[in-house]
């Protein structure tokens, strides 16, 4: 397994809305093993594979504290959503930054797993929250995107601040 570099807003690549994946290989599930490693590296609780530069309609999520309940989710679709919840999000590609977000408080979701069996599951709460800002993330958006502009121009300057002092 490897770590993968994650990229940080506003890297352009983060805007590429990630294709279906047709058929899942080893390859694939080798990418859900980086991903993963990546995610609890960092650490995380989500990755969509847009954000290690891979443009494909994966996920990674693992919200258990022990870091023990990885789920991987390939050409995910929210069926259902109930309710509104708002919940204090971060980012590994906005590192740092934490804003509150309004998301569904329930979701039905589709997807196929790591072995390319079409699965269907609820989520609630912090589980639904992160499946739905990681599934953004395979359309090219980022949370940030919920703030205002102002919020969201003050994040860029401070992130690429940031960026120019670590090089």
């Amino acid at each position: 397994m490897a770590i993968l570099n994650i990229l940080h807003f506003p890297d352009d690549r983060l805007r590429t809305k990630a294709k279906p994946v047709t058929a899942v290989t080893d390859k694939h599930r080798t990418l859900i093993s980086n991903m993963l490693e990546t995610m609890y590296d960092a650490p995380g609780i989500g990755l969509a594979a847009t954000q290690v530069n891979v443009h494909e309609r994966i996920l990674v999520v693992d919200i258990s504290e022990e870091k023990n309940e990885p789920l991987a989710l390939i050409n995910p679709e929210i069926i259902e959503k109930d309710g509104d919840q708002e919940f204090d999000e971060g980012c590994l590609s906005v590192p740092g930054i934490y804003e509150t977000i309004h998301r569904a408080e329930k979701i039905l979701v589709k997807a196929l797993n790591r072995e390319g069996e079409a699965i269907e599951m609820h989520a609630e709460g912090l589980l639904a929250v992160c499946i739905q800002h990681e599934m953004d993330h395979l359309d090219g958006k980022l949370f940030v995107d919920y703030l205002s502009q102002l919020k969201k121009h003050r994040i860029r300057k401070k992130l690429e601040k940031q960026q120019k002092n670590a090089m």
